[in-house]
Order: structure tokens, then sequence, then C-alpha cells
């Protein structure tokens, strides 16, 4: 299935029903006063996160989604049926905006996650409403609300641990078929890939972590070249980024160039990824021999200054990546055993000031 991570959709909410004017006409009865009911409420919009979708592609097909209006109240003190609201079911990782204001309206995380992205109108107030002690037969009604109408844009960001980086043809596909069961397309010529791809590394039953295959990125992504620009927003969620960097390029280019343009494009697309873990992943290294080998991997960190882990790997040979793998479900075990300690020390805390604030003066 072709991946779509946009769409612009519209939604109506249902208008509210008229209240109704309306009076007894009853045998014996000849002054019954007004017994109009009052309009039903419209039906809401609602957008609710369902993990079964990985894709907006149904959103193509169909841009328009609206809710029911509410019927309008009639006599005999009978009120109008609400509309049934719509829910209209996206992927987990979608943001929703306003795209009249440019407003975000909502960040659908979670399975089952719910957001009113359209209210319906409120149904109009029958005569009975209006009846007093010196107006015995109010004639007055009121119509119902209006519906609210929006245009919503709809932006797929997936929700992966990890984020693949790399110039078009470093082996990032090569690498997520090595380590996961995703089947990415994989050839020799660059821009194989389309599309991100999701994989899920499994270490051991209970410890796992979701990497993402993002399409290669080039010089000037960020402002719109190639195919970057539009996944560099799936970037943002991942909690570690692997670069993935081809030894020896196809085309001859430098590998140290090809690391820094991606830094660049990064920090245009946004600063704060810079400051996102980033451990450098040496690609192909089935293509040299030992002494060969660690001389290109000794110049390239040399020229780079690079700092952070890095590792050796063969993609295709699967030389290195399943070492890479428990480096990485390792990092994830730290960092959750860091939120873990940080939960309970803030619990400690306020249970500390608690105790405090119970125990009794000196005096008491």
């Amino acid at each position: 299935m072709k991946f779509v991570d946009e769409a612009v959709i519209r939604v109506n909410a249902g208008n509210g029903g008229d209240g109704c004017m309306s009076f007894r006409r009853e045998k014996y009865i000849p002054f019954g006063g007004p017994n109009g009911g009052d309009g039903g409420n419209g039906g809401s919009v609602w957008l609710e996160a369902d993990e079964g979708l990985n894709t907006l592609i149904d959103f193509r097909h169909q841009r328009v989604y609206k809710a029911p209006r509410g019927q309008n109240g009639m006599g005999s003190d009978m009120y109008g049926k609400g509309g049934e609201d719509i829910v209209v079911r996206v992927p987990i990782g979608t943001v929703v905006t306003n795209v009249e204001t440019d407003e975000i309206i909502g960040d659908l995380t979670k399975h089952g996650e719910r957001l009113l992205v359209a209210q319906g109108g409120k149904g109009g107030l029958g005569n009975i409403h209006f009846k007093s002690s010196t107006n015995r037969a109010p004639r007055q009604f009121t119509h119902g609300t209006p519906g609210e109408e929006r245009q919503l844009k709809l932006e797929l960001k997936l929700l992966a641990d990890v984020g693949l980086l790399g110039f078009p043809n470093a082996g990032k596909s090569t690498f997520i078929r090595a380590v996961s069961a995703a089947t990415p397309r994989v050839a020799d010529y660059p821009f194989t890939t389309l599309h991100p791809n999701l994989g899920v590394v499994r270490i051991e039953a209970d410890r796992s972590f979701v990497i993402a295959d993002i399409p290669g990125l080039i010089e000037g992504a960020a402002d719109g070249a190639g195919l970057g620009i539009q996944f560099l927003r799936h970037v943002s969620r991942t909690s570690l980024l692997l670069h993935v960097v081809d030894m020896l390029p196809i085309d001859g280019s430098d590998p140290v160039e090809q690391v820094r343009a991606i830094e660049h494009e990064l920090g245009k697309f946004d600063e704060k990824l810079l400051e996102r873990p980033r451990w450098l992943l040496l690609n192909k290294a089935d293509l040299l021999d030992d002494e060969a080998r660690q001389a290109r991997v000794d110049e390239i960190l040399e020229q780079l200054d690079w700092q952070a882990p890095w590792f050796v790997m063969s993609a295709a040979s699967r030389e290195g990546t399943r070492d890479i793998c428990h480096k990485v479900q390792q990092f994830f075990d730290a960092e959750r055993e860091k939120q873990r300690l940080a939960r309970e020390g803030v619990l400690d805390d306020v249970r500390a000031r608690g105790e405090a604030d119970a125990a009794p003066g000196e005096g008491a």
C-alpha cells in the first residue's frame, strides 16, 4: 500500500434543530398553553486514533465528513432527536491542524484517544420556555445554531523509537531488513525508498524497540529538495537517531561531507534535532579488507571529530548489526530506568512534604 502521511479534509458538524411553537388544542381545554419542544443538538465530529491504521490514504478518497443535524422540536412537549456524532479513525501519531488559522488542534498519540474537531450546533428553544404570568400564549421560539465547519490538515508523524538517517543508497533499508521483519525495497540506485518503513526489533520476548527507515535525505532537504522535507517530521518523534554512512559511496562523494550536509539540514528543520542522541553507523565494511577498513574508519572519525558512539557494520552481510541492536536496547533500558527513578524521586519528595505538613509543630 502506498504510504500517505498528509491529507486535507473538511468536517461539518450538524446544525441544531429549531425549537417549535405549538399550543395545546384539546376539547374542554380552551387555554391549554404552549407545548412546543426544543430542537435536538447537531452531531459532532470526532477523530479517534486507531492502532490498526498506518496511513492516511483513506482520506485521499473521502475528504468531507458531515454529521447529521438535530431534529426540530415538535408539539405536545416533544423534543427533537439529537444528531448522531460521527467518529473518524486516524492512525496513531496524527497531528491535526486548522488550515484557516494554522493552529494545531491536537496530537493523537495513543490508541483510542479522541479529539473533538467540530462541535455540533445547539438545538433551539421551543415556546414552552417563554411562558410567564404576563405572556400566557408566547409565540417566541429560537432557531438552532449552526454546527462548526473546519478544514483540517492531517499530518502523520511516525511513532518510532529509532530513526535511520543517511544519504540515498547508504544502506538504511538493508539495515532494517537485517534487524527486523520489515521488507522495504532494496536496489542499487538512489531513492529506492519512497516512503517510511517501520520495523520492530525484538531482542527478547519483552524487550523490543521500533525503528523507522526514513527516505534518503540530500542537501537542501529542509528547503524542499528531494524527498526529505516530506519525512523530516518523522525524525522529530524518535528518541535516538542512527546515522548510516556509506564508507564507499558509488558516486565517489566524500562520506564526511555527507554527514555534515545532513547535520546542516537537521539544524535548518529543527535545531532541537541536533541535540538528539545520534550514533554513527559506518556501513559496507565488507567491501574493504581489514587494513583499509580501519584506515577509512579512522579518517572519517578524525575529520568529523566524532564523540558519540559509532559502529562499523555491513548491513548486507549483517556483520555487526546484532551488536548495534543490543546497544540500542541497552540505551532505552537505561532511559526507562532514569525515568522510573525520576518518578519515584518526585513521589518521595511529595510524600516528604506531605508528612512535614502533617507533623505537629513545636509546642503542640
